[in-house]
C-alpha cells in the first residue's frame, strides 16, 4: 500500500508552514497504527502509543525524506520505536495469552463462537512463541503480518537493509513453526507484496 492520493508527503511538507495540515495524516493513518499497536501491546497502551507516535512524527516532520521512505513505513517505524519502549508490557501480554488462551483484542475481530474458539486454541502457543522472539525478529514479523507492510517498507520503517528483513522474517517463521507446528496461520504463511520476491 502506498501513500494515499492527496499526497501524504506533500501534507507533511505543507504542515511545516501550516501545522494544522498534519491533522489529515493523523486522520488517515491513526486507525491502522492504533490497531497495530493494540495487537502488540493491548488496548490500554494503544491510545498512548498512537498519540506518542503522531506527536513524535509531528515534532520530527521536517526530517522526513520523501525520497527515502513513504509515510506509512515512516509512521510504523516511529510506532515500532514507541513499542520498543513498552516492550515489557508486550512480552507480559504475550505470556498472559500463552497461559490463559484469551486474547481480548482479537475477541472483537472474531464474528462467530467457532472462529473464536479456533483462534484462541491457536493463539496460546503462538503467543508463547512470539514472546520468545528477539525484539528485532518480532518487529519484522508483526509489521509484515499485522501491519501488512512489504519487505522494503519494513526495511524503511526499521531503518535496516532489506536482506536483514528477509533473514529476520525467515528466522521468526522457522521459530514459530518449531514452536507451534502449522498453527500460526498468517504469521508464517508465505505471502508476497508487490515488488517483494517470493
Amino acid at each position: 500500500m502506498t501513500d494515499l492520493a492527496g499526497g501524504d508527503a506533500e501534507l507533511i511538507a505543507a504542515s511545516l508552514e501550516e501545522p494544522e495540515r498534519f491533522a489529515a495524516l493523523f486522520d488517515r493513518h491513526a486507525p491502522a497504527i492504533h490497531q497495530y499497536v493494540a495487537r502488540r501491546l493491548g488496548r490500554d497502551a494503544a491510545d498512548d502509543v498512537t498519540a506518542e507516535t503522531f506527536l513524535t512524527a509531528f515534532r520530527i516532520r521536517a526530517r522526513f525524506d520523501p525520497a527515502r521512505a513513504g509515510v506509512r513505513p515512516w509512521l510504523y517505524g516511529i510506532a515500532a520505536k514507541q513499542i520498543g519502549r513498552h516492550r515489557r508490557e508486550e512480552v507480559r501480554a504475550l505470556k498472559l495469552l500463552d497461559r490463559t488462551g484469551h486474547d481480548p483484542v482479537a475477541d472483537s475481530w472474531t464474528d462467530s463462537a467457532d472462529d473464536r474458539l479456533a483462534a484462541e486454541a491457536a493463539a496460546r502457543p503462538l503467543a508463547g512463541a512470539l514472546a520468545q522472539l528477539s525484539a528485532g525478529d518480532r518487529h519484522v514479523l508483526l509489521l509484515f503480518a499485522w501491519a501488512d507492510l512489504g519487505y522494503q517498507e519494513i526495511a524503511e520503517a526499521l531503518d535496516i537493509p532489506v536482506g536483514t528483513v528477509r533473514s529476520r522474517l525467515n528466522r521468526a517463521r522457522r521459530k514459530l513453526r518449531a514452536a507451534t507446528g502449522a498453527a500460526s496461520g498468517p504469521l508464517i504463511e508465505a505471502r508476497t507484496h508487490e515488488g517483494d520476491p517470493a
